[in-house]
């Protein structure tokens, strides 16, 4: 929105004042424009509650041998992060207190059986154990699920 616009446009200020006192609906328009121009002023008032990292950023740090992470949010004992795998690295199996979800963003990634390649998804119940996930020629992937510890290791 330019510097220069009115907090109203003349005409939707016309069609308040109006309907105030003439007790009709008010032009479909005009209310339509009035609710677009106020949710733009509350999307542009909540960027600064939005969470950004861009993909250059530092922020890797050593996990496991072959493996680094990079935590993107952390809340509640849930944590969302990217783990880069170097070739041949193996993640070991693992338990899941809390339902956890995988995305592949490059590389190939097996899970037990499971080929997974890039965009490939895997999700993982509450409860149920993983099995080991390597990736023969290293590989990116995001996952959301339970903060990491060791006793989690099987």
């Amino acid at each position: 929105m330019a510097d220069h616009d009115p907090l109203l446009a003349a005409d939707i200020a016309r069609a308040l004042t109006e309907a105030q006192h003439a007790g009709d609906e008010p032009d479909a328009a005009a209310v339509a424009r009035v609710r677009t121009r106020v949710m733009r002023r509350i999307a542009d008032d909540s960027i600064g509650r939005h969470t950004a990292i861009p993909a250059d950023s530092d922020g890797w740090h050593g996990f496991l041998p072959g493996i680094r992470r990079k935590v993107l949010h952390e809340a509640n004992g849930i944590m969302s992060y990217l783990l880069r795998f170097e070739p041949g690295a193996v993640l070991p199996a693992h338990r899941h207190p809390v339902d956890e979800e995988c995305v592949v963003i490059e590389g190939v990634l097996r899970i037990g059986p499971l080929v997974l390649g890039p965009g490939g998804f895997h999700r993982v119940p509450q409860g149920v154990p993983d099995v080991d996930s390597v990736s023969d020629e290293g590989c990116l992937i995001y996952l959301r699920g339970a903060t990491p510890k060791a006793e989690q290791l099987v």
